[in-house]
């Protein structure tokens, strides 16, 4: 299946950052935290463009150093610590449609935050979505130890199970066998539809296409980029591999 110009990957990377300083692009194995996504993104079969974006500079100029577009600067009201991630396609897909051929099918939606992808993982998930016409979005997640049946509420003084309906006598000391397997949501990969967005005012809509990840750790504080850097040291890369070959380090 040829790249289409209806599949396109849109990385969000907004200047300010608590946590870490300029996060987007702190040092991860001798490349800006930022160009694995964007490398995971040109590895792709099927995505045929690769956009950030950006409010800062600063971020725009090493996104376009590592081969991303950044055809528009994010406006300042959506890069605030409270601006959601549909504000941020909304404003892509708006600003597509009004200066190009129009609004993308598809956005291939890439956190900086998750560095670790495997390409052929987003290859999956861009054909999943397109075999199944009746989805709305796709979104990943990996299965979480701890089933939710097995944590308990505060009421008062007293520890209660947040599953009242469950009819099995004290069914949070069952196995954890007991319990269908459950998903934290991840951003190794969500896919949206311009479509649903557009008729619905939502990012995922009603159908959400479930696509299971491994875990494989997301940057937030600084002990996960120490995490990070560790992955990254004992086992092979194929982004890192691209990188290598195309980028000084």
């Amino acid at each position: 299946m040829p790249k289409s110009k209806n599949i396109i990957a849109l990385i969000p990377a907004r200047g300010g950052s608590k946590s870490i300083p300029k996060k987007n692009i702190v040092d991860l194995g001798g490349f800006p935290l930022i160009a694995y996504s964007i490398a995971a993104a040109k590895l792709s079969k099927h995505i045929a463009r690769v956009i950030v974006s950006t409010d800062s500079e600063e971020i725009a100029e090493v996104a376009k150093r590592y081969g991303a577009e950044v055809p528009f600067m994010r406006p300042a009201e959506f890069a605030t610590d409270t601006a959601g991630d549909l504000d941020v396609v909304k404003h892509a897909i708006a600003w597509l449609k009004e200066n190009e051929e129009g609004e993308p099918e598809y956005i291939v939606f890439l956190r900086p935050t998750t560095p670790l992808r495997d390409p052929s993982l987003i290859d999956e998930a861009i054909e999943k979505i397109l075999a199944h016409s009746e989805a709305t979005s796709l979104r990943s997640g990996h299965e979480i130890r701890e089933s939710p049946y097995k944590l308990f509420g505060k009421k008062g003084d007293y520890f209660v199970g947040l599953f009242p309906q469950d009819p099995r006598p004290e069914y949070y000391n069952l196995p954890r066998q007991a319990f269908p397997p459950v998903y934290q949501p991840d951003g190794y990969v969500d896919i949206w539809k311009s479509q649903t967005i557009r008729e619905t005012g939502l990012l995922h809509g009603s159908e959400i296409l479930a696509f299971p990840v491994p875990d494989v750790g997301e940057l937030d504080k600084p002990q996960d980029l120490e995490f990070i850097r560790f992955q990254l040291e004992k086992g092979h890369c194929e982004i890192v591999d691209y990188l290598k070959n195309n980028f000084d380090s």
